[in-house]
């Protein structure tokens, strides 16, 4: 749904965007991710045909962003972080605007008005001006207005950037809601608890480069190690039995350890075991919780480590 290869945009001599690749299936959600003046803004501006790449190519549900860009802006919906809403203009007469300007018919449109005001709990204020509207209201109406035309492509810059909780949950509910086998979405966000949440593949951006992508599983892996597990005791621990080669204690303290093995269908059993035939009755043991803020930390603080690394 989209792809692109060597997307690369200079604006003289400084480079915003280098040598971009990528490739976001239908029904996948993709999280680009990096810190403020990465790249993220301009890769979305080339791909929904404001910026002309100035070499590499992008296509979006099979249309090339230079070669058709009025078939491009007919397959996208963006969600900027600058909305650009019209606040003289109630909400409603906003949204039937650019339903005329995709050209949706009166009947479609109104439809698919309600139903987008109604499901981001915005029905009750229609026939309010915008600039009547909070700022997380706001956000409402702009996704509302990304969502209008029902496009296969969604690019949402901070979609719940300035939303109380109850409302962030709501687009995020939303977003889950939209993915489908025809329907591509990528999310640049600074909120990597949600990046987490909805994106299957994660792409780390950092001056202009992708220095590392992949599904966020396989990330943690590489770019944090083995996976990590804490095994909890219902006595002390006075010694610690023989352990498989290749386990490595990472802490341990009265009643715990927290070890870290590249082979857990086979050690965590072993390790459970002898414990066991060792006296000590165990009350858990479980996988040590690893964040997507830890990965991205070791991205974007040790670029030179990591930087090329592209795993499914």
């Amino acid at each position: 749904m989209i792809i692109t290869a060597g997307l690369t945009k200079k604006f003289d001599d400084f480079t915003a965007v280098n040598d971009v690749s990528l490739e976001v299936k239908p029904g996948q959600v993709l999280a680009l991710l990096g810190p403020n003046g990465a790249g993220k803004t301009t890769t979305v501006r080339m791909l929904t045909s404001v910026l002309k790449p100035t070499r590499g190519w992008a296509r979006i549900a099979g249309h090339d962003v230079v070669q058709e860009p009025s078939a491009v802006r007919a397959s996208v919906g963006v969600l900027t972080e600058q909305h650009g809403l019209y606040g003289r203009m109630p909400a409603q007469d906003y949204l039937d605007f650019f339903g005329q300007v995709y050209g949706m018919n009166k009947q479609f449109r109104q439809e698919r008005i309600h139903h987008l005001m109604d499901i981001l709990g915005l029905s009750g204020n229609m026939g309010r001006k915008i600039a009547e509207y909070s700022k997380g209201m706001r956000q409402k109406l702009a996704l509302a207005r990304a969502l209008l035309h029902n496009p296969p492509v969604l690019l949402l810059d901070e979609p719940t950037s300035a939303m109380d909780p109850e409302s962030a949950k709501l687009v995020r509910d939303s977003i889950h809601a939209l993915r489908s086998d025809r329907r591509t979405i990528i999310i640049c966000t600074h909120n990597l608890a949600e990046a987490e949440e909805l994106a299957d593949q994660i792409a780390i951006i950092r001056e202009g480069t992708i220095i590392a992508s992949g599904s966020p599983t396989v990330l943690k892996r590489m770019l944090l190690g083995p996976d990590v597990y804490i095994l909890r005791l219902a006595i002390p621990l006075n010694g610690i039995p023989d352990l498989p080669s290749g386990v490595k204690i990472q802490s341990r303290g009265e009643d715990w350890i927290c070890y870290q093995t590249e082979t857990p269908n086979d050690t965590n059993p072993y390790i459970l075991r002898s414990f066991l035939e060792g006296g000590y009755p165990v009350l858990s043991l479980q996988e040590k919780p690893r964040s997507l803020e830890a990965v991205y930390l070791q991205a974007i603080n040790s670029p030179s480590e990591v930087e090329g690394l592209h795993v499914s």
